[in-house]
């Protein structure tokens, strides 16, 4: 019976090792029963020798001068610093921009708020001179709010007016020298809120309902003073 051949090749470190061995199979299997451990070991001192021959070629690395070790020091701190100063200069390229945005949005926000507050200005002024539109009744109604009174006073409101003047802007008491829809006596005293106050049913109303605020608290309160004395 022939023995059989095996041929083993072993690439290490850049050297092929040929190992020929006669009558071993070196690809059995673990469990076989082919003397598998002295080819083991004749293919490991194959790779210990070829490292061994590998490292006696190269050549040993050559010992820096002083002189030497000090300029790769010098070379590895301009390294250093040509990456930190990089790096900061990115970082001041960032800020730069990031400032330019806090710049435009503080810009935005404050067109915002002017166009907004410019908006609710109109829309103060709108209301407000809404309230001064319509006939006078309609118009003391609507100036209840600024007094904190509710829409309930009105009623007390109208007839205490009704009873003075019967709402008339240019009403005149004859006996005296009242006049107007509140009856102010006399009637320049409501020139202080307006120089029109002999006409205007606006300037008439504003001095009425103070007077009211300041001497009864409220309408009903000034209509129960009139309905009770005559007068209020």
């Amino acid at each position: 019976m022939k023995a059989k051949r095996s041929v083993a090749i072993l690439a290490v470190s850049g050297i092929v090792v040929v190992s020929v061995v006669a009558g071993l199979d070196l690809f059995a299997s673990p469990g076989s029963a082919t003397a598998s451990d002295p080819v083991s070991g004749r293919a490991e001192m194959a790779v210990l020798n070829s490292e061994r021959a590998q490292a006696a070629k190269s050549p040993k690395p050559k010992e820096l001068s002083p002189a030497e070790q000090a300029q790769e020091v010098i070379q590895l701190r301009n390294q250093i610093e040509a990456v930190e100063s990089a790096r900061k200069a990115a970082q001041d390229q960032s800020d730069l921009r990031q400032k330019a945005k806090n710049t435009a949005m503080a810009r935005y926000k404050a067109l915002q708020k002017t166009q907004r507050s410019s908006s609710e200005e109109r829309a103060s002024r709108d209301a407000e001179r809404k309230k001064f539109e319509g006939t006078p009744k309609q118009i003391a109604k609507n100036l209840l709010a600024d007094h904190g009174w509710k829409d309930s006073q009105f009623g007390c409101l109208e007839s205490l007016w009704n009873k003075e003047s019967r709402w008339r802007v240019d009403a005149d008491n004859p006996s005296s020298t009242a006049y107007g829809i509140p009856q102010a006596l006399p009637g320049n005293r409501m020139a202080a809120y307006g120089k029109d106050w002999r006409t205007n049913p606006v300037t008439q109303i504003k001095w009425g309902l103070d007077y009211i605020d300041n001497t009864y608290g409220s309408p009903c309160s000034a209509w129960a003073h009139s309905q009770n004395k005559g007068w209020y």
